[in-house]
C-alpha cells in the first residue's frame, strides 16, 4: 500500500479537469464536500492517485449527485451519500483492503443499476478497464464502452434523460428529492419481469440500496445470467 503522500498529486491535480468538465456540462451536478479525514481514509483504501479523475474525486468530494440525485457517483462519503468508494465495494468486489477488486463499483442510480470498472471480474475477455452498467430490467452487465474519465464526461454531458427514458415514473423528481444516496427504489413487479416493463404500472417503496444489491445479485445467479 502506497502511503498517502504519494498518492496526493499537487503539480498536476486532476481535480481541476474534473471542475472544468462540470463547469461546461449541460447536467446538473451537486458537488458534496469532502470531510478531511473521511478523503484521506478513502484515498489511501482506494490507492489511486489524485492526478486521476478517480482520485481527484474521491479526494476532493463526497461524491457527486448528478441529475438532482438520479446518478450517484461515490467519492469519499457525506451525509446525503453515505458511503466511500473503497467502503462500499468492501464485500461486493473485494473482501479486505489491499486486495485486487475483478470489478470497482464507481457509481449507481435510484431504480438499482450500478456502474462498475471491470478487471477481469464482469467479462474475461472484452472490456477490461471499461465501465459495465448493471441494468436492473436485464440484470446483465452491459459494456457502456468508455473509461472513468468518459463515464464522468457522460455524467456532466452526456444524454442522461435519453439513457433512463424507461426508467423514469411521473413524478420521479419529487419522489427522488426525499431519499438520500443510500436509499434506491424498489419496483413490483421486478423491472426484469415481464409484467413489470411498464414502470407506470409498478408499485414501488424505497429501500436500503445494499438491499436492492443483494436481491439482483441473488436473482442474476438464480436466473442464471
Amino acid at each position: 500500500m502506497r502511503p498517502l503522500n504519494e498518492l496526493i498529486n499537487t503539480t498536476e491535480p486532476g481535480w481541476e479537469l474534473v471542475q472544468e468538465w462540470i463547469k461546461q456540462g449541460s447536467n446538473h451536478i451537486e458537488i458534496l464536500p469532502k470531510d478531511n479525514a473521511r478523503a484521506e481514509a478513502a484515498l489511501y483504501q482506494t490507492q489511486v492517485t489524485t492526478r486521476s479523475p478517480m482520485g481527484a474525486i474521491i479526494f476532493e468530494t463526497g461524491g457527486l449527485l448528478v441529475d438532482h440525485g438520479w446518478i450517484r457517483v461515490l467519492g469519499s462519503g457525506h451525509e446525503k451519500l453515505n458511503r466511500s468508494l473503497p467502503g462500499w465495494n468492501e464485500g461486493k468486489s473485494f473482501t479486505q483492503t489491499g486486495e485486487q477488486p475483478s470489478f470497482l463499483l464507481i457509481a449507481d442510480d435510484v431504480v438499482g443499476g450500478f456502474f462498475a470498472i471491470n478487471n477481469g471480474g464482469l467479462a474475461t475477455n472484452e472490456g477490461i478497464g471499461s465501465v459495465f452498467y448493471f441494468a436492473p430490467d436485464t440484470l446483465e452487465w452491459e459494456n457502456m464502452e468508455i473509461g472513468y474519465s468518459d463515464f464522468i464526461g457522460f455524467c456532466c454531458s452526456g444524454d442522461v434523460a435519453g439513457f433512463y427514458q424507461q426508467f423514469r415514473w411521473k413524478g420521479w423528481q419529487e419522489d427522488i428529492a426525499k431519499m438520500n444516496g443510500t436509499e434506491g427504489m424498489s419496483f413490483y413487479p421486478f423491472l426484469f419481469t415481464k409484467e413489470g416493463k411498464d414502470i407506470e404500472k409498478n408499485s414501488r417503496k424505497v429501500v436500503p440500496l445494499a438491499e436492492l444489491w443483494s436481491l439482483q445479485m441473488d436473482m442474476k445467479k438464480q436466473l442464471g445470467h
